[in-house]
């Protein structure tokens, strides 16, 4: 995930101060240097870190902080609602008001991630109710229009194009006819990129801008791009007036130095993000909740949000009153090993919650580690799903051998079953129950 190292490295320099009871002005100016030197490892751009370590600076030499009882938390508090300001300040959602249809276009390099994006926006506004037009405009990338019409199509959300010669900026045009047509709330124009910033491209961009007047004007953007996204963003910027960033791949190992310097050096707000590479992960972009986790706060909102979207309303009802009569099948445990699995890695998930160790969440669960459960399970006959207590050594060995593992994998994944049945049987509160954790 992004900013891992940039957190590491903040992690590190904030520990040190933590055993000091007063802070000089010496100590801030060492740690400042520490934190300098990770933003600038991090790609962030250079004067945006020499105008921040400056203001940090400036408030930690305040007297409430040189005085505090608690420095170490008094700059860590400083860095945080800094960092919160680098980042955009405040939350800014997407501008679909107005008389439908609403025009978004999105723009950017190729390779930055539009199309992905287009298809990921169009799942996002399909959850808030709205019927969302996918309109390829991209018309030079080979399978450009098929890539985004199997999007749509896997998200169950509408796609139109030409494939007749028809310029960019027509389609675009036709596009939203299409919409106003078809009672369509927002159209979502995917426009084409280059390998870099060309006169073509700008032109072009400006010509789609002008034939639909899209209301938002997003650019998407690499996030593993570091510095040059902040070039980019300037130049479509004096062109077709962004309104805003969408970062992709958010979930590389990038350094993170385009989301800390995109929103100061452009003045225009971050979005979205774009978090993995299945349909449904894309998220609001919230600098307090970004400043936390890149600070090693957790993000337990961002937490909550997944899980409310992940787990079924119905089936977390059914659950609870499963558990109410002392119930708990394999058949529920692997429901809620799937449940648990749309809302990301389990690493992700437990960096999100404040406090929990850096250790603990780097370890990752294998995928092929979960495919064996799914088989074990699938290899057993309905009555041993939901009586296991039934399953002597010859059943273990006809599982086994049904599912291609072995009779110590079944006695393992017997034994987390019931290791979790008792735990969730001794927890059995309704405020608890219906999204469970796993062992």
């Amino acid at each position: 995930m992004a900013f891992e190292n940039l957190a590491s490295r903040l992690a590190d320099t904030f520990k040190k101060l933590r055993g000091k009871g007063k802070l000089s002005e010496k100590d801030i100016d060492e740690t400042l240097r520490e934190v300098r030197l990770a933003l600038l490892e991090a790609d962030v751009n250079f004067k945006v870190v020499k105008e921040f370590t400056a203001v940090v600076k400036d408030r930690c030499l305040s007297s409430d902080v040189l005085e505090s009882l608690t420095p170490a938390q008094q700059v860590i508090k400083i860095v945080n609602e800094e960092l919160i300001e680098l980042l955009g300040g405040k939350t800014h959602m997407l501008n679909v008001s107005g008389p439908p249809p609403c025009v978004i276009a999105l723009y950017g390099l190729q390779g930055s991630g539009k199309t992905s994006t287009a298809g990921k926006l169009g799942v996002h506004l399909k959850k808030q109710g709205r019927r969302a037009l996918l309109v390829s405009c991209d018309i030079y990338r080979p399978a450009a229009q098929k890539q985004l019409e199997l999007l749509a199509e896997g998200a169950g959300v509408a796609f139109f194009t030409l494939t007749d010669g028809t310029s960019p900026e027509m389609i675009a045009k036709r596009g939203v006819e299409k919409a106003i047509e078809s009672s369509f709330d927002v159209v979502i124009l995917d426009t084409a990129g280059r390998l870099q910033v060309d006169a073509d491209m700008m032109e072009e961009a400006r010509r789609i801008s002008e034939a639909t007047s899209p209301k938002e004007r997003l650019l998407v953007v690499d996030a593993m791009s570091g510095q040059e996204a902040c070039k980019v963003a300037e130049v479509f910027d004096q062109v077709v007036d962004i309104t805003g960033v969408v970062l992709s791949k958010m979930d590389s190992d990038a350094r993170g130095g385009a989301a800390l310097s995109i929103a100061k050096v452009t003045g225009k707000p971050i979005k979205f993000v774009s978090v993995g590479e299945k349909i449904e992960d894309f998220e609001v972009f919230h600098p307090d909740r970004m400043a936390s986790r890149i600070l090693g706060m957790g993000d337990i909102l961002t937490l909550i949000e997944r899980a409310e979207s992940a787990f079924d309303e119905k089936k977390a009802a059914e659950m609870e009153a499963k558990l109410k009569r002392r119930e708990f099948t394999l058949e529920d445990f692997m429901d809620q090993m799937t449940e648990v699995k749309k809302m990301g890695s389990l690493g992700d998930i437990m960096r999100m919650i404040p406090g929990f160790p850096k250790a603990a969440a780097d370890v990752e669960v294998d995928p092929k580690e979960i495919a064996r459960v799914e088989a074990i399970i699938g290899s057993m006959t309905p009555i041993e799903r939901r009586k296991p207590d039934i399953i002597d050594g010859s059943r273990k060995r006809r599982i086994a051998k049904g599912s291609g593992t072995s009779v110590q994998e079944v006695n393992r994944l017997l034994k987390q079953f019931f290791q979790a049945r008792k735990m969730l049987f001794k927890m059995n509160k309704p405020d608890r129950i219906g999204k469970l954790r796993l062992p």
